[in-house]
């Protein structure tokens, strides 16, 4: 079994499948409302994929969340580290925040 590509990715995705298992739905039922298929929500659910925006949407209306819920509080600390390294520095963004100001 891969591991999850983030923390991030095993949040989102243990938060799908406890929408899914509160409705008692299976992966196969969201796949038929949702179009995606299921075994990309099984990944998804593990951990081992990052959705686009659209299949975000998607999944959350399948389950019947709002897409938000499944996102908040996470930050980029719950990203890979390789992600997290193009996160600029507070002082270097509060720079281009203030050139941008004037």
């Amino acid at each position: 079994m891969a591991s999850p590509h983030s923390p991030a990715s095993a949040t989102f995705g243990a938060r799908i499948r406890d929408a899914r298992l509160r409705l008692g739905l299976s992966q196969i039922q969201v796949w038929q409302i949702s179009g995606i298929h299921f075994t990309n929500i099984g990944k998804i659910e593990r951990g081992e994929a990052n959705p686009a925006l659209h299949t975000i949407i998607r999944l959350a209306d399948a389950v019947q969340v709002d897409p938000g819920e499944l996102i908040t509080g996470l930050t980029a600390a719950d990203l890979p580290e390789d992600d997290r390294a193009r996160v600029l520095p507070e002082n270097v963004r509060e720079e281009a925040i203030r050139r941008r100001g004037h």
